[in-house]
């Protein structure tokens, strides 16, 4: 199921087999419950403008959970804004300003190790029981580790991108 007016495109990239796409793309057919989601991910340095990551257990449209990525604070000279680098939502109910407001840096963190914000990276995004680890770059390091805030357990999983185009490449789902 593909956001309405939201067609992906193959990429021209000598280096991956990648797709563009501006919007959510949900995968056909594909029920998540838990595991290891492993994507390449490559945003643009856009300030304010360049959102991507993986949105999972997902009922519909509206009402999934997200764990997004803000290539433009990758490397940021704030120190706080570099701090929101990524982020964990649970829609409708706990969007970024909700989160934000009522638990101050505790759905979003900084990367470890920081990539270029125009650059592919590696995310690991591990879903067990009530918890969502990401892991950037096959560091060992979690960037973020978050409890869940929705009580869904399997639903929809899809590439997620908000404002302008992301490129996605070599997804890969285990459990």
């Amino acid at each position: 199921m593909i956001s309405p007016g939201k067609q992906p495109a193959l990429l021209a990239d000598a280096q991956k087999n990648a797709i563009t796409t501006h919007g959510s793309i949900w995968l056909k057919d594909v029920n998540f419950k838990e595991g290891t989601i492993e994507i390449d991910l490559r945003g643009k340095d856009i300030f304010l403008k360049s959102f991507l990551g993986i949105a999972f257990h997902a009922v519909d449209s509206v009402n999934y959970e997200v764990i997004y990525f803000r290539p433009f604070n990758f490397r940021h000279a704030d120190t706080l804004r570099r701090k929101w680098s990524v982020q964990y939502m649970a829609l409708p109910e706990y969007d970024y300003a909700k989160l934000r407001a009522d638990h101050p840096l505790q759905y979003e963190n900084a990367v470890t190790p920081v990539p270029l914000a125009d650059e592919w990276f590696h995310a690991s995004i591990v879903v067990k029981g009530d918890q969502v680890t990401v892991y950037v770059n096959h560091s060992s390091i979690p960037s973020l580790t978050v409890t869940k805030l929705k009580t869904t357990k399997s639903g929809m999983i899809g590439l997620w991108d908000s404002d302008i185009t992301g490129d996605f490449a070599n997804l890969e789902i285990r459990d």
